[in-house]
Parts: structure tokens; C-alpha cells; sequence
């Protein structure tokens, strides 16, 4: 089973409109408001291709209520635990015309220590059920430093493995806590290491403890990067869609793998960047596009010289 905890979750809106005009008024179809926030969208993708998942996390407040409703009548297996604080909202707007989204995320709000050490208490509980513990997504302002790290000592704990997608200095803190794989992209990986060269900031993660770093390229697909070996995947053209909730589905599938057993980087990378890649054409954080298998038929996959990577100073 897959368990995922999502320590600052989020009630997703999205809506498409037709064209995005910077301080214009634009008309849109009913949105859709979906239970979200990175660990969720891991656990509905593994979830909808068939994988044994329980996603964790909290819900607060009005916003709470129907993210709690919402993700009820989505038939995935999930345990709430309730908080005081408000649960966040994140907003999702697609511009159709350009095929690219506007995403404005509230920060969220910072649970009591009590509050954690319920979530916490609800992971360990569903632990002795687990081959794979995803912890995903950003934390609140205010939250303990130790949280990201609590989470995964207690699933090392437990003898699975950990797979971490977080961003800032909580990047860091689940390096040297030992995730065994982390998933950062471009952005997030040289803003916590302050190193320009995405192959030496990812081995540098390495270092403080990671097995394996999946590194999101966007447009470039994405790389594999361990202490000896450097895979590179993408498809030739870019996809215009939604890219909200990629980078999750590219987590889904390493998890999906990882419970399954599969440790080989390069199959990893295959299928995470081509569940990242269906995920651009599904309209919604959380779903994939069934055209998966023949984007990972469609996939260039290669062994780069790391040296190919580091931008030009110039």
C-alpha cells in the first residue's frame, strides 16, 4: 500500500478560460473545486491506475468541509484529521489559447503541535500497512522544522522507503533525514542549494543522504540523478495543456515502482516522466491521460554528459 501525508493540503479550484489578459475581467464555465495539494494528487493518480493507496492529511474549517465532501465522493481511501486552522485554497487558471496556467497558492495555515502530533500519530498507525511512505507538498508558515524529518525517520523506522517532494530548506532537512528519493525541480533545487548546476545541487542531495533525486525539467523532461549514474528523459516537443499536478504524477509513479519493488533508475525515470507528461494533457491536478503508454513508448532517453546541464556564465 502507498500512504501519502500531505502536511498543508488544499481545496484546488480551477477554471479554463479562453484567453488570460493581464488586468482583464474574463468570463469562465463553472469551476471545478477538487480535495488537492501534492500528496493528494499522488494518491489520486496511483489510486486511478490501479495501486492499494491511503492518502493522510488534515482539514479545517468551512473550506475544510468541502474539501473533506469533495474527497469523500472521490472513492480514495483517505483518513482526515481535524484541525483548528482553515484548510488553504489554490487557484488554477488555464488559458486555453496559450496552453499554459496561472496558479496562485495560499500559504496555508500552521496546525497546533497538537494537530501534528495527531497527523503524525494517524501516519505511524497506518504504518505496519505500507511498502512505500510519500511525504509531499510544502508546509505551512510556522511549522516545525522537525516536521519533514519526523515524518520520514518514522517510515525508515518502519523498513520502507521514503520518497519526498517538498521545496526550501524542507528539501534539505529530508536529505539529511534520508529520504530515499526526492523530487525537486529546476527552480526549487537551486533556490535550496544555492547551486546553479542542476547535476552537482542534485548530487549534492546525494550526499547529504538521498538514494535517488528526480529532477523535473519542464519542457525538458526530466532527469535521474544518483551518486554514479545520469538519466535523461523527454519527448520531443513539449505538451500545451495543464501542468498543474505533474510533478505529482511523476511521484506517483515512482511510488507505484518503488512499492513494486523496482529500483532501477532509468525504469523510474520512464515512467515518472511519462505520467508527468499525461498529466499536462488531463484537465485537472490528479488525473492522467490514458495516452501514457505511448508517451513512454515516445520518450528519448539518454545518458548526458553532465557537463551538458550547467549553464553558460555568459
Amino acid at each position: 500500500m502507498i500512504l501519502t501525508v500531505t502536511p498543508n493540503p488544499a481545496l484546488d479550484l480551477t477554471w479554463h478560460i479562453d484567453r488570460l489578459v493581464e488586468s482583464g475581467t474574463h468570463r469562465a464555465d463553472a469551476g471545478v473545486a477538487r480535495a488537492g495539494g501534492k500528496g493528494l494528487n499522488v494518491a489520486r493518480v496511483a489510486y486511478a491506475e490501479g495501486a492499494e493507496v491511503l492518502a493522510v492529511t488534515t482539514a479545517g474549517g468551512r473550506v475544510g468541509e468541502e474539501f473533506a465532501a469533495e474527497l469523500g465522493a472521490s472513492a480514495v481511501p483517505h483518513a482526515l484529521v481535524p484541525v483548528a486552522a482553515e484548510t488553504r485554497r489554490s487557484i488554477a487558471v488555464v488559458d486555453e489559447s496559450a496552453g499554459d496556467t496561472t496558479i496562485i497558492n495560499e500559504r496555508g495555515a500552521n496546525p497546533a503541535d497538537s494537530e501534528w502530533a495527531d497527523l503524525l500519530a494517524e501516519v505511524v498507525e497506518r504504518l505496519p500497512t505500507a511498502s512505500v511512505l510519500v511525504v509531499s507538498g510544502s508546509v505551512p508558515p510556522g511549522a516545525p522544522d522537525s516536521l519533514i524529518p519526523m515524518f520520514i525517520a518514522v517510515g525508515k523506522d518502519a523498513g520502507i522507503p521514503v520518497i519526498a517532494d517538498t521545496s526550501g530548506p524542507a528539501l534539505l532537512r529530508a536529505a539529511d533525514a534520508g529520504a530515499d528519493v526526492l523530487k525537486p525541480n529546476a527552480a526549487e533545487l537551486i533556490e535550496a542549494t544555492g547551486i546553479t548546476d542542476p547535476v552537482e545541487a542534485a548530487r549534492s542531495l546525494i550526499a547529504r543522504g538521498a538514494e535517488l533525486v528526480l529532477l523535473s525539467l519542464g519542457a525538458d523532461g526530466m532527469l535521474a540523478v544518483t551518486a554514479s549514474d545520469l538519466v535523461h528523459a523527454r519527448l520531443d516537443e513539449p505538451l500545451a495543456g495543464n501542468p498543474t499536478g505533474a510533478g505529482d504524477a511523476g511521484v506517483a509513479a515512482c511510488a507505484v515502482l518503488y512499492a513494486e519493488g523496482e529500483r532501477d533508475p532509468e525504469q523510474i525515470l520512464r515512467r515518472a516522466t511519462a505520467w508527468s507528461a499525461a498529466a499536462v494533457l488531463a484537465p485537472l491536478a490528479g488525473d492522467i491521460s490514458p495516452r501514457w503508454r505511448a508517451l513512454e513508448q515516445q520518450l528519448r532517453v539518454s545518458r548526458p554528459d553532465p557537463e551538458s546541464f550547467r549553464k553558460d556564465p555568459s
